[in-house]
């Protein structure tokens, strides 16, 4: 079904656009079924002078890689102090404070190793030069300034954005990080998107040093590290466009949304979309998208999807 929507004229003119910010070098999971449809921007911190590599990929229709630090200042291709760490997903244009991490297990995967000069560049200016005036989906985990990165998108762009993943901090991990609680309130004072998912993620509240002290054999060491409770750290969060207004409410949008909405198993919320555009255009394809989300649900009920609810209520019912 998402192979005949995104054959659809309506994309061949104007395919999806993804940006990728923080990409890890591998094909974003939840991409894999439109990936190949789609216009793809992804940085990665990188000091070589790149610029930008326009190319042909296996996984999009286009990928633009940019060897960049992207930030959300509007100031001209600059060069600033990026922090690395011993673990180069903690690496970060924000200082790393461990100091305030330091009950943690994971506390010593930020310990800053070397301050390096890498070249930053504009999301807004980026897309200003590839002249995307759309961006569908916007996934970033940029350590600590997810929310100033889709503030710079602008307006215009931010209401037009049909899905957003951020991984802001719960707790206190750089220098003036962006939070996840100011996510939550920019997205809410927005009025345009909806919160799909929250996903607390974390570490063990232990000290490495506590942590040691149990065994010095590393695979043991590992065991006695998942068998502990996590703490919540961070959060994954995942945002859906209300498609509450007439500039969403294209036919494109309508179809791209409900893409996303079925990857997502959003099945209620695709629906949703269906009778939306069922109620502005004629054309019979949201009649085949209504019938599919109705399929896709009545296979979770007799499936079994609602049993882990009935668990839930069983256990709070009597205690367990």
């Amino acid at each position: 079904m998402i192979d005949k929507i995104l054959s659809r004229p309506e994309f061949q003119t104007e395919p999806p656009v993804l940006v990728d910010v923080g990409a890890s070098g591998e094909l974003h999971a939840r991409w894999k079924p439109f990936a190949k449809y789609a216009v793809c921007i992804a940085f990665d911190a990188d000091d070589r002078d790149f610029g930008y590599v326009e190319s042909e990929s296996s996984h999009f229709r286009k990928l633009y890689t940019f060897n960049h630090i992207v930030t959300g200042t509007e100031s001209e291709d600059d060069t600033s102090d990026f922090y690395l760490t011993a673990s180069p997903h903690c690496s970060s244009l924000l200082r790393p404070r461990p100091d305030l991490i330091q009950e943690y297990a994971f506390a010593p995967k930020f310990e800053p190793t070397k301050v390096v000069q890498l070249k930053t560049r504009s999301l807004r200016s980026t897309l200003d030069g590839l002249k995307i005036k759309q961006v569908d989906w916007f996934k970033t985990d940029s350590q600590g300034t997810d929310l100033r990165l889709f503030r710079n998108l602008g307006e215009n762009r931010i209401q037009r954005v049909l899905t957003a993943e951020f991984e802001p901090g719960i707790a206190s991990i750089y220098d003036g990080e962006d939070k996840l609680y100011q996510v939550l309130q920019f997205m809410e004072e927005t009025k345009s998107h909806w919160l799909a998912e929250l996903l607390p993620k974390g570490s063990p509240r232990i000290t490495p040093a506590l942590l040691d002290s149990f065994t010095s054999q590393p695979l043991l060491k590992k065991f006695v590290l998942f068998s502990l409770k996590n703490s919540a750290v961070w959060g994954e969060m995942t945002y859906l466009n209300r498609f509450a207004d007439g500039a969403t409410l294209t036919q494109r949008n309508l179809l791209l949304g409900w893409v996303f909405a079925t990857t997502l198993k959003q099945h209620g919320f695709a629906l949703i979309l269906t009778q939306k555009a069922k109620s502005r255009f004629s054309d019979p394809i949201f009649a085949e998208m209504e019938s599919y989300s109705r399929r896709r649900i009545w296979g979770r009920v007799f499936g079994l999807g609602f049993w882990p609810e009935v668990v839930k209520k069983f256990d709070k019912l009597f205690g367990r």
